[in-house]
This record gives structure tokens, C-alpha cells and sequence, in this order.
């Protein structure tokens, strides 16, 4: 049994829900997403919400999944999706030029990043930046390419995290 694939997904005024040839999109005040639905699951709009329901056993898997999916949709066009990052250590830092992200984390050259389209990242201070969007996938993604650059590391904790990760420290060597 699915809970998650079978619980209501709450449409909040000002969204619509379509589904044309198997693609579902979702229009709010925010922008417009789209989504392939899953083959053997179906979507019924109705005055109460949106329901889905699975054709066959074999689709089991991905019923939650589908849910899921469409619920961070909704979520996305209404509120979107946010993700903050903070870089820590001397001389590390961002810089947001245009299109383009400019990080200095310790390497001898400073490293290039493309915002994609549809996000944008806006500089809290040199040290901490925000990743906002609709897309939750998008948003997630590109914060994770971002931490790539430098991961934290347990020693002094330089590197780049998430606004609320927390690294554990390790103690290094001891004088004997």
C-alpha cells in the first residue's frame, strides 16, 4: 500500500493542473513547470484535489514518486524553492556577476559558474549567497555543483556548506 501516492494533493488557488499527452504542467503566479507523468498512473482532477491512481502492480514503485513530484511542483510555482550557502575560510569568497558566479575558494584561479536558466542567485555578503527558483530539482542541483568546488572539510571546517549543515570536527594530530 502507497500512502504517499495515495494521499490528496491540495490545489491552492491561482494554480492550474493540466495534463495533455501524458505531460503534466502546473501554472501559478510564479511561472509554469512541466513534468512527464509516469506510464501506468493516471491523474484525476477533481473540486477536492488531485488523486492518483495506479494501473497495474508494476507501477507501484513509482506511485509515491509521482505524487511526490507533483506536490514540489505546486510548492515551487506558489512559494519556490531557496537554498543558502556560506563559505568559510581566509580569502574564500563568492561573487555574483550577471550570469555568472565567481567563487574564490583557495585554488591559484577563481572558478567560473553559469547560472542556468530560470534560477537566480543573489548575494547575501561576500561569504554567503542564495539559491532561489521554482524548480526544487534545479535549485538542489546547482547548490550541490556549487559545494562541489570545495567541500568542507572536518579539520578546520574551510570550504563551502549549506546554510543549516552541520560538519563534524575532527581533533588532528596531538603533540606527543
Amino acid at each position: 500500500m502507497s500512502r504517499i501516492g495515495n494521499r490528496l494533493i491540495k490545489v491552492p488557488t491561482g494554480v492550474t493542473i493540466e495534463e495533455n499527452d501524458g505531460v503534466v504542467s502546473v501554472k501559478g503566479p510564479k511561472g509554469e513547470l512541466k513534468q512527464p507523468l509516469l506510464k501506468d498512473i493516471t491523474m484525476k482532477v477533481d473540486e477536492n484535489g488531485i488523486t492518483l491512481e495506479r494501473n497495474n502492480e508494476s507501477a507501484k514503485a513509482m506511485h509515491g514518486t509521482m505524487n511526490a513530484l507533483i506536490n514540489n511542483m505546486i510548492i515551487g510555482v506558489t512559494k519556490g524553492y531557496e537554498k543558502g550557502l556560506e563559505i568559510i575560510g581566509v580569502g574564500y569568497r563568492f561573487n555574483v556577476q550577471g550570469k555568472k558566479l565567481v567563487i574564490n575558494a583557495g585554488y591559484s584561479h577563481p572558478v567560473n559558474m553559469e547560472i542556468p536558466e530560470g534560477l537566480t542567485v543573489e548575494s547575501v555578503s561576500n561569504t554567503e549567497i542564495t539559491v532561489k527558483g521554482i524548480d526544487k530539482v534545479l535549485v538542489g542541483e546547482f547548490a550541490a555543483n556549487i559545494r562541489k568546488v570545495r567541500k568542507p572539510e572536518p579539520y578546520k571546517g574551510k570550504g563551502i556548506r549549506y546554510k543549516d549543515e552541520h560538519v563534524r570536527r575532527k581533533e588532528g594530530k596531538k603533540a606527543a
